[in-house]
């Protein structure tokens, strides 16, 4: 009787030596013994198969995120937080990713938004030399690991790109140890690292662009508390192309001679879609057995983003910002970002449909149209009265009830949430604020084509960095270095267009923050999976609309 599909693949060896063999078991002693396997039992302990064939590039970042022992900030299953392939779909989605694969540079995002430092190089900006430095810098070292991404053609396998991570390196043998995440193909293997080098040289069709290899590492401290870079959506293609084409020719113009009058210029030239660019995480969770209390860590992750919220309205240009959009009618942005109270129900009714629409995998809930959350409570947890859990019941698909806690910051006098939930103004960032955290993000040299030395000194003095409490900096640079991935990555773009416009002090900025920009990659949201206006969820579950 015949059997359907495929057992495993034969290693074409040489050029290949599987791991398990004898002299892949050499290979491993004497490494071991000269200090360059020391990343290896991290690794091995986290290592695992792909779940789906084109999945290398999600399993591959998981045996690395779990191996550098990185919190996803998450619920994986019950009450555990862990890195799962379908937790990472900030920067593609999943079905399409099932369906096509994913990019080096969607890869290098995904590592960053999960909260890792990531130095991505493109094979065009390393060579050989550079990447055996790489190499043995992270086999010598449990806390940096490198992620290839390479065709598979040169040392004899089939198919073609395809990431894994490297788990060690022989020095006198000069090969790399290689943990293939498809372990139903092949086993681990020893390839020449020179070998591996030029199957990492070579053009991706997807993109054109070189393969390449990653560094990835712990962040010295904590990614961005409240927004976040929204790049699932085409549209920020057209705020991206005008921020670097068109902004710099805008703020050139003679007729400048005001801050007022420049950031004038530049909102009314704003495409619609400049508001959806930045996002604001919100944290949406299932309804806990016995209650909706919260835990430490979520309680001081929403003072800390109420803090940030607060700092940004505290700055002189959000004040510049918010007068002159509710005093100029000529602004083509002034309706969409008018600064409107909005009530905890308005904003919530819809957070919580959309949030079980993700927590059970019924996407088709998430239409716009349906009003779904039948009924919502409005509670003030008692320990701290800003802190504000909304708890919603939503029926889905099949006539299924999921209870749902939004966790929000809130403002209003204490008790106005127990017995008028109405009363309670949701802290959430209006478009204000969106546009003021872009315009402290912009890098310095955006200004740089200001002619009125007195009109830059004083936007200088508005965005400078030094100015900020240290809540918001962390904030600021935060969302810089995903602008930064985010342009850079831009099809349409390329290193020239960084190399002109970031000096380096720019680089130290970012560098420090847990970037490195030797590729043109793409950047999304930390927590990004659905968007409703100016507002995006965290969901700590693994469950996914794209599943």
């Amino acid at each position: 009787m015949a059997v359907a599909g495929l057992y495993r693949r034969v290693l074409p060896s040489p050029p290949a030596i599987e791991f398990a063999s004898d002299d892949g078991k050499r290979l491993f002693t004497e490494a071991l013994q000269n200090g360059t396997m020391e990343g290896f039992f991290r690794l091995i302990s986290y290592f695992q198969t792909q779940s789906e064939p084109a999945y290398c590039g999600l399993a591959s970042l998981c045996v690395v995120l779990n191996a550098l022992s990185i919190d996803p900030g998450r619920k994986w299953k019950g009450p555990w937080r862990w890195f799962d392939e379908s937790m990472l779909d900030c920067c593609e989605p999943l079905e399409k990713v099932k369906a096509e694969g994913i990019t080096f540079g969607k890869v290098a995002c995904l590592a960053h938004c999960a909260g890792a430092k990531v130095e991505a190089y493109r094979a065009n900006q390393s060579d050989l030399d550079d990447f055996r430095k790489h190499v043995i810098r992270c086999t010598t070292s449990e806390d940096y690991h490198v992620i290839a991404s390479y065709h598979r053609r040169p040392f004899k396998q089939t198919g073609t790109g395809h990431f894994s991570p490297i788990g060690g390196y022989h020095a006198a043998n000069d090969m790399a140890l290689i943990l293939d995440v498809a372990r139903f193909k092949y086993p681990p293997h020893w390839v020449p690292l020179s070998l591996l080098w030029e199957a990492i040289n070579t053009l991706d069709d997807a993109t054109g662009l070189p393969r390449g290899f990653m560094l990835i590492s712990r962040l010295p401290s904590a990614p961005s508390l409240l927004y976040t870079l929204s790049c699932r959506d085409e549209n920020w293609v057209k705020v991206a192309n005008f921020l670097r084409d068109d902004v710099p020719s805008l703020v050139s113009s003679d007729v400048v001679n005001s801050v007022q009058g420049l950031l004038s210029i530049l909102f009314r030239a704003l495409p619609a879609s400049a508001g959806d660019f930045i996002k604001w995480v919100v944290e949406v969770r299932r309804q806990e057995e016995g209650g909706s209390s919260l835990t430490p860590e979520e309680k001081e992750r929403l003072t800390m983003k109420e803090e940030v919220l607060c700092q940004v309205r505290g700055t002189r240009l959000f004040k510049l910002v918010r007068d002159l959009l509710l005093s100029d009618p000529c602004c083509s942005y002034t309706e969409s970002t008018s600064p409107k109270v909005t009530t905890l129900r308005e904003v919530v009714s819809t957070a919580c449909c959309q949030g079980a629409a993700l927590l059970t995998g019924n996407s088709c809930v998430m239409d716009k149209k349906m009003s779904c959350c039948k009924e919502t409570c409005v509670k003030c947890d008692q320990s701290n009265a800003d802190v504000t859990i909304v708890s919603g019941t939503v029926t889905v698909s099949g006539g299924n009830k999921q209870g749902v806690d939004v966790l929000v910051p809130v403002s209003g006098k204490p008790g106005w949430c127990r017995s008028e939930p109405d009363n309670c103004i949701v802290k959430y960032p209006t478009s204000c604020d969106i546009l003021t955290v872009l315009l402290l993000a912009l890098p310095p040299s955006t200004w740089s084509g200001v002619r009125d030395q007195k009109v830059l000194d004083e936007l200088q003095d508005l965005v400078s960095t030094e100015s900020l409490p240290e809540l918001l900096q962390l904030e600021k640079l935060g969302i810089r270095n995903k602008y930064i991935h985010a342009m850079i990555g831009n099809k349409n773009s390329n290193l020239d267009w960084y190399n002109k416009r970031y000096d380096d002090d720019d680089q130290d900025h970012d560098a420090a923050f847990g970037a490195s920009y030797h590729y043109p990659g793409f950047v999304g949201s930390k927590d990004l999976v659905l968007m409703l206006k100016n507002i995006e969820f965290k969901i700590p579950t693994t469950f996914s609309p794209f599943l």
